[in-house]
């Protein structure tokens, strides 16, 4: 479908010729060959339109799946990069307290904690605040009910022969 690109460049999108025009006098046409023509045309144009956009979506997508690789190793580093750093708050602790280099981890240990126990409590204040989407199920709860109305008002005697 689409022609390899230039260096550098975007990607070739084909084009979908329009059908060659026949030379014809005016006013020889009907009305129906001109409807027909213009609904030809435009189906035509349609489907250029919706190839060009796939091609566009593509290599946009293309590319936001390559720079979100770049961040996930990011990420991966930095949570790999705090260990380093807290194992360097807890030697700084130790400075403190030179004489006792286990309470320097342990004030480092319950610090991530108390961190760890805020960004929780936010969390579930934040997951707290979801509601359910009410008008959704009002609606598809009045769509079901519409559907078993329209059910037994169009076969009234099978449900009388159910019984």
């Amino acid at each position: 479908m689409t022609s390899p690109s230039s260096p550098g460049g975007p990607p070739v999108v084909p084009s979908i010729p329009l059908n060659a025009e026949p030379a014809r006098q005016n006013g020889d046409a009907s009305v129906g060959a001109l409807v027909k023509e213009v609904t030809t045309h435009v189906s035509t144009l349609v489907r250029a339109e919706v190839e060009l956009a796939k091609q566009e979506i593509t290599g946009e997508v293309k590319k936001g799946v390559q720079g979100s690789i770049f961040f996930v190793i990011a990420g991966v580093v930095a949570l790999f990069s705090l260990w380093y750093f807290f194992f360097a708050v807890a030697e700084a602790f130790n400075l403190i307290w030179p004489s006792q280099r286990w309470a320097g981890f342990a004030v480092t240990f319950a610090l991530m904690l108390i961190i760890a126990g805020i960004a929780g409590f936010l969390g579930y204040l934040k997951v707290r605040k979801i509601k359910a989407p009410e008008r959704t199920i009002e609606t598809a709860k009045e769509s079901v009910e519409a559907l078993r109305r329209g059910r037994s008002d169009a076969a009234p005697s099978t449900v009388a022969q159910r019984r």
